[in-house]
């Protein structure tokens, strides 16, 4: 018999492959918004070298099966604009070849992130329960710059290697674009 979480994570993808899900639910989020984005035209945002993502924990002795999500952002040169970022956990189905989303409580929904006048950073760390394994895993992470409700910029980056993270990485100095766990 399978645990109900269990249950619930095989139901959610409804496929027959093994599953993961989150260890505990997911933080409080802040809301997004309810208006679509504006259409914007190629923005440096997009191009800036500060718009990253990438795995900066992957299972170390003392947090097994955790992966740590980083995400790096510039601002928009609008003091007054918010910004905001989402992590989510994806696996790689094998059978299906694709990745796809943790089923359960591997999504942060939109984070707050401290507008500098150059980049901001802020990380998320999900602790997942493998029914079977190893997993394959990476990271996606959604950015918005706001102005009030109404999203003028967004953009998601895939987690790749080779990115420097001041705070959070483990062992200091780790940047990936998948972990295995499991």
């Amino acid at each position: 018999m399978l645990p109900l979480k269990l249950m619930a994570s095989l139901l959610a993808l409804a496929v027959a492959t093994p599953t993961l899900a989150a260890a505990a639910p997911p933080s409080a989020s802040v809301p997004a918004p309810p208006s679509p984005p504006a259409a914007a035209p190629a923005h440096s945002l997009y191009a800036s070298r500060e718009l990253w993502a990438t795995v900066d924990v992957c299972s170390p002795k003392d947090q097994p099966n955790t992966i740590g999500i980083r995400g790096s952002m510039p601002s928009d040169g609008h003091a007054g604009d918010t910004m905001f970022m989402r992590f989510r956990v994806q696996y790689f189905d094998a059978s299906r070849k694709t990745w796809v989303d943790v089923a359960k409580g591997a999504d942060s929904g939109y984070q707050p992130v401290r507008n500098s006048p150059s980049a901001s950073q802020l990380g998320r760390d999900f602790q997942l329960v493998a029914t079977a394994g190893p997993f394959r895993l990476r990271g996606v992470v959604d950015f918005q710059w706001r102005q009030g409700a109404r999203t003028v910029h967004q953009a998601t980056r895939l987690t790749t290697a080779g990115h420097k993270s001041p705070l959070g990485a483990d062992p200091p100095g780790f940047s990936a674009a998948t972990c295995r766990i499991g």
